[in-house]
């Protein structure tokens, strides 16, 4: 017989938030994903274009950690035009020493909100500068929310910037954030203008065309691409890449097949065995992350398993101590 414990979203919700715990624990797998011998295989991915659809499964075995999660990641992005979020999915946690089913977490995506916003926390902590206040962020999705929440967790943020392309959604969004983190968070419908004189950016949109342009970029600024987790999405300019002061990758294989690393070498701009720093390594200290103020950082963050292993395992952990969860026994 064998037991496993189902968790519902809103049961997760009340075990696990974007805390600094979860931005330790992101930053745990990071540095495992340098240091140990992680099981990652690609992605796979499945697209619906007729419905602008993608479904991602990621997964990772961590040595020394008991479970390993198997990620189901949907992403349809037309349906917020019918009152559906964009995102949902689930997680499997299974035993690493029986392959037994322990725990499946129904999120609806939230943990996936949540890991991402932490890798973006760690991101700005190890390569943005250390007094970093005025950020932007581009989307105003539920992800640009929480990346500017978690952008708080490490820097001294006193001030923010919404850019989208629904102006009304910036403008909501900033309202709701300047309500929620009490600094001023204002809405703009101009793409360089967002960018002049801010310590941090930060790209959280499904975009295929640039976003942002090479020339915009500032000394001593720091810029987290999140969105490009397919080969077709490209939110940065492929000419800021090849000029960034630090490259920084959260998988260099997955970035050279899907991140805005492929774009640029798709352009011709980095050779395609170009050897760049893995965050995992900054993080562990075998790689040098930012090395003045002036310097123009860009990390490529497309998402991995090791993540997804990551806070299923610390969810589980809160869970139980919670005894939250429903038991099924098979």
């Amino acid at each position: 017989m064998s037991r496993m414990i189902i968790l519902t979203e809103a049961e997760l919700r009340k075990v696990i938030g974007l805390d600094r715990d979860a931005v330790a624990c992101v930053e745990e797998a990071f540095a495992a994903l340098a240091t140990k011998a992680v099981a990652m295989p690609p992605i796979l991915r499945l697209d619906i274009p007729e419905y602008r659809g993608e479904v991602d499964v990621k997964t990772a075995y961590v040595p020394g950690i008991e479970g390993f999660a198997i990620k189901i990641s949907p992403g349809f992005f037309d349906n917020p035009q019918i009152g559906l979020p964009s995102t949902n999915g689930m997680m499997v946690l299974l035993s690493s020493r029986t392959g037994l089913v322990q725990a499946l977490l129904l999120d609806n995506g939230y943990l996936t909100d949540v890991r991402t916003a932490a890798a973006g926390a760690v991101a700005a902590q190890h390569l943005s500068r250390q007094n970093a206040s005025v950020a932007t962020i581009f989307g105003a999705g539920m992800q640009a929310r929480l990346q500017l929440e978690a952008l708080t967790l490490v820097r001294p943020i006193r001030e923010a910037r919404i850019w989208a392309r629904d102006a009304a959604k910036a403008q909501a969004t900033a309202a709701e954030l300047a309500g929620k983190l009490g600094f001023p968070v204002i809405a703009t419908s101009d793409a360089r203008g967002a960018v002049t004189g801010v310590d941090l950016i930060v790209t959280t949109t499904p975009s295929e065309m640039p976003i942002i342009k090479a020339g915009w970029l500032e000394p001593g600024q720091h810029l987290t691409a999140m969105g490009s987790d397919a080969e077709h999405k490209n939110e940065i300019d492929p000419a800021a890449i090849a000029g960034a002061g630090l490259y920084v990758a959260d998988s260099l294989k997955q970035t050279r097949r899907l991140g805005e690393l492929h774009h640029a070498i798709d352009a011709g701009l980095v050779a395609a065995d170009a050897v760049f720093a893995e965050l995992g390594q900054i993080v562990a200290g075998r790689a040098p992350g930012r090395t003045s103020n002036d310097q123009i950082t860009i990390a490529d963050l497309t998402g991995t398993g090791i993540q997804d292993t990551a806070i299923a395992t610390l969810a589980f952990a809160r869970a139980g101590a919670a005894k939250a969860g429903t038991t099924f026994e098979s």
